[in-house]
Formats: structure tokens, C-alpha cells, sequence
């Protein structure tokens, strides 16, 4: 997925935020470097956090962690 859908320019200090909380949720979600569909949509979530006000590399993970924890809560399946 291209980031053309975003706008806007991120500093390198903003760049290193998006890295970070990127790579710990992959971590968390056990995805690998093959994992190029699921990898690319993670980002783009994590883009669109940091795009609406998440702008710290904790608040990030915490957006995207609960909204991973309760969409699995939903449907009965537990992490």
C-alpha cells in the first residue's frame, strides 16, 4: 500500500516515533519480514495514530494494542 493516501512530511524525530512503535507491534503481533500485506496495513495504522494526535511512541502502541485486544475480546478469541 502506498503512503500516498497521507499527507504531509514527517521530521526525522517523528520518523523515528512511527519506527519504533511500529516495530515493537510487530513484535507483538509475531509478524516477520514475509509478512509484507499485514506489515504494510500496520503502518498505515500506525500513520493514521500519529496522524490524529498519537504522537508518542507509547500512545501509539497503546491505540493500536487495545483496538487489536478488544477487536479479539469481540469475538470470544483471547491473545
Amino acid at each position: 500500500m502506498p503512503f500516498t493516501r497521507y499527507f504531509g512530511v514527517f521530521n526525522p524525530d517523528e520518523l523515528a516515533i512511527l519506527q519504533k512503535a511500529f516495530d515493537r507491534l510487530c513484535i507483538e503481533r509475531l509478524l516477520s519480514q514475509k509478512d509484507m500485506e499485514q506489515r504494510e496495513a500496520l503502518a498505515a495504522e500506525v500513520v493514521r495514530v500519529f496522524q490524529q494526535g498519537a504522537t508518542v511512541e507509547a500512545e501509539i502502541w497503546q491505540e493500536l494494542s487495545d483496538h487489536r485486544q478488544s477487536r479479539s475480546g469481540a469475538d470470544g478469541i483471547s491473545v
